[in-house]
């Protein structure tokens, strides 16, 4: 094969989540062929200046002569996009030490050996600037991936995705990659802590409008730190009409004061922008920002809430001062704070709030300076910053339905190779509750296991993210909404999985099922959806396998609740408890609420002993589901095998409206039963499950399963090499499985249905 030394293309930013700061660079694969290169070797890129990046192949179909980078890369080759690199093949060795240098908060916290975790699998040059994202496409790098992001969170916070840092010098000298035994350390400094060499590696366009900083004044991250790419505001797909308001708000505080002052009002602007994590609400105020021309100053909520009150203090009044000075320069400036829930919270405020509070309104007072808040809960944010002259201007986007989904997933899989089964719209249908974020995490784990797949394969076809990649990465990957809440494993499970109990189905699907999966036709017919489900009935009969089937069946994601999970004796705590858990089912809808025993936590108000602390939670309960806010694809199941000890306000209309009773199995329900529990277990040709079924009066459905397991273990009791299960250990089994369901409780459980 005929190869080349080096090859001219054109830059151009790549949109892959998988590649995005991580120090990869795409080429085509005849351009790859050309270089003499295989996938994931080496190279060096000449722009005005040199660094070195991983080379992969882009789809068949891409441009011959475009090399696709991220931004990060771009910048250490001195180039933007459009133009000219020289790419050339590069030969790594292995580094015996490598020093790093970063932020003061980075280098306190992050240990050398996480690191050198981090930096494992990458190709470095002394003078790179590099993110701390794990590389998750080489080797023994993608096996540790998820240990070195749970080190970097545990260490640094939940903002060490942004988090920059510069390779100052490797030994030996030139491109090296890092290894187990290479050494890894911060460099050291004497004097006054210097400006983080990530950040002032390659300032953006906004910073560079900034002034100068005054020596005394402590270092900050630019305005778009962690090298964050800035969208044009037509690329953003969630959130459009959010952003057009905010657009709106902007270019007449910026462009047209003297209007608003003669309508009797000021260009004061201040905004709190709310929505789930991870929807994007920073990407979208860059973007708008970028849209009506204006610098941007970014500060941190929690960055700051974690440091000392004096210094916190002088980081609020320095990112005032820049914005300030950006405003008179450049006729406009969005000074943003992210998450500002953690900066001043509604309860125990610190002592830093009263002033950072009167800086921020000082900002708003500027002309030509707007302030945007950001926050995920914006419950929980003070009520000062909702005051007149901060942020009285609220706007919120939505977590994204079907389609803004399917569009986002279209746009982050717009560089991946995929087979040509991989379906984004049902894809889309697959990942209810899922954000941007969740969506990106998506992409890059399925990614991760089409590489672990095609290095299990020996490489003999191009790589390529198939289905079973996306079906592996949706078992590990969570929506951010439900990282903190129990969920309902479903497995494959669906409610064609569940024998007999055809009216019961029947009853869960028309309730549950069909509002989601119809809502046209209900609206038509001007039916308002049921809120929730009390399913009732005795032990062991299974009512939380049928939630699990019924969760599958429709695909939602669902939040299991024990009873007495959520009962505090502090005051307000269970109410708070509560409202929590709606908010969180209501950001990752459509959602199924599972409270089990909830006769436990929602017993008849007025009877308790415990200082009120049910009855407050009954009222909670009854607030949130027919409260001000309507709940939207949000159902509530609750179950209880002591349906009358559940207050009767919940079972009205307009909450748990339906209440379905599960009834004891009978004999050809129970024979259904234990064939499904014997289907991995070798029945003699003497075992009859219908003739079992009929002597088993009074067994629950988890009786029988019951059964099924002790008879395998009493053939493994007579013999470790035994190969099936006969009569003898069913009845053996027998004497140690006694049916649970007894006389009172199948009284009871007829007479509730009489009587409903």
């Amino acid at each position: 094969m005929n190869t080349t030394s080096s090859i001219t293309l054109t830059a151009r930013l790549t949109s892959s989540a998988a590649d995005n700061r991580r120090g990869v660079l795409r080429l085509h694969p005849e351009v790859l062929d050309a270089l003499g290169l295989s996938s994931l070797d080496a190279v060096r890129i000449t722009g005005t200046t040199d660094t070195v990046a991983l080379a992969a192949s882009t789809r068949v179909g891409e441009s011959t002569s475009a090399v696709l980078v991220d931004d990060i890369t771009l910048r250490n080759a001195g180039a933007t996009e459009g133009s000219e690199l020289l790419v050339t093949p590069e030969r790594v060795r292995t580094a015996r030490s490598i020093t790093v240098s970063g932020s003061r908060m980075a280098s306190a916290s992050i240990s050398p050996e996480t690191l050198r975790l981090a930096l494992t699998g990458k190709v470095l040059l002394a003078g790179d600037t590099v993110s701390l994202l794990p590389q998750d496409l080489v080797g023994g790098a993608a096996g540790a991936a998820g240990a070195v992001r749970g080190r970097l969170s545990a260490s640094f916070g939940s903002t060490w995705t942004n988090e920059l840092v510069t390779i100052t010098e490797t030994d030996p000298a030139g491109a090296v990659a890092v290894h187990p035994g290479t050494l890894v350390g911060w460099k050291r400094t004497t004097g006054a802590p210097a400006k983080p060499e990530a950040a002032s590696a390659a300032p953006s366009a906004s910073e560079r409008r900034a002034p100068a900083r005054s020596a005394e004044e402590p270092a900050a991250p630019p305005p778009d730190a962690g090298g964050q790419r800035v969208l044009p505001s037509s690329d953003l797909v969630s959130g459009r009409q959010t952003a057009a308001r905010l657009d709106e708000w902007l270019r007449l505080s910026f462009r047209q004061p003297e209007l608003l002052e003669r309508l009797g009002t000021t260009a004061r602007l201040g905004v709190l922008l709310s929505g789930p994590s991870g929807v994007g609400k920073a990407t979208m105020v860059r973007s708008v920002a970028a849209s009506v021309d204006a610098a941007l100053v970014e500060l941190s909520g929690p960055s700051v809430a974690a440091l000392e009150a004096a210094t916190a203090a002088e980081r609020v009044h320095g990112a005032v001062r820049r914005a300030r000075a950006a405003a008179s320069r450049d006729g406009g400036c969005v000074l943003l704070v992210t998450d500002v829930e953690e900066l001043f919270p509604a309860t125990d405020p610190p002592p830093l709030s009263t002033v950072a509070l009167d800086a921020l309104r000082s900002a708003t007072a500027e002309r030509g300076l707007a302030l945007v808040l950001t926050s995920a809960s914006p419950q929980e944010v003070a009520p000062g910053v909702r005051e007149p002259g901060l942020a009285d201007r609220e706007l919120t986007i939505g977590p994204p339905d079907v389609p803004t989904r399917t569009e986002l997933l279209r746009v982050l899989l717009g560089q991946t190779p995929l087979h040509r089964e991989v379906e984004v719209g049902r894809l889309a249908e697959r990942t209810p509750g899922f954000v941007a974020a969740d969506l990106e995490a998506l992409c890059g784990e399925a990614a991760v296991q089409a590489a672990l797949r095609h290095r299990a394969e020996h490489g003999a076809d191009e790589p390529r993210v198939g289905v079973e990649d996306f079906e592996r990465a949706l078992s590990s990957v969570r929506p951010i909404s439900m990282s903190t809440t129990d969920t309902l494993r479903t497995g494959d499970l669906t409610l064609d999985d569940v024998g007999d109990m055809t009216e019961v189905k029947q009853a869960l699907n028309e309730t549950v099922l069909w509002p989601l999966s119809y809502p046209d036709s209900f609206a038509r017919l001007g039916v308002r959806p049921s809120r929730g489900v009390l399913l009732h009935g005795p032990p062991g009969c299974g009512k939380t396998f049928l939630v699990r089937a019924l969760a599958g069946s429709g695909e939602l994601n669902a939040i299991a609740v024990k009873g007495a999970e959520l009962l505090d004796k502090m005051v307000g705590e269970s109410e708070r408890a509560v409202r929590e858990l709606f908010a969180r089912a209501a950001e990752a809808a459509p959602t199924l609420v599972f409270l089990d025993e909830i006769d436990a936590l929602a017993p008849v108000r007025g009877q308790s002993a415990n200082s009120g602390v049910t009855d407050r939670v009954v009222a909670a309960l009854l607030t949130e589901l027919d409260g001000v806010e309507p709940l939207r694809d949000v159902v509530v199941i609750g179950a209880t095998n002591r349906p009358e000890l559940v207050d009767p306000a919940l079972l009205r209309p307009g909450r748990l409206e339906r209440s379905i009773g599960v009834p004891p199995p009978d004999a050809e329900a129970r024979a259904e039963i234990l064939r499904s529990a014997s289907r991995n277990t070798p029945l003699a040709s003497d075992v009859d499950p219908d003739a079992l079924a009929e002597s088993l009066e009074g067994y629950s459905a988890a009786d029988c399963s019951a059964l099924i397991r002790e008879a395998a273990l009493s053939a493994l009791r007579e013999s470790m090499d035994a190969t099936e299960v006969s009569t003898a250990h069913v009845e053996a089994a027998r004497a140690r499985v006694r049916p649970s369901l007894s006389a009172e409780q199948l009284a009871a459980f007829d007479a509730y249905e009489r009587g409903r």
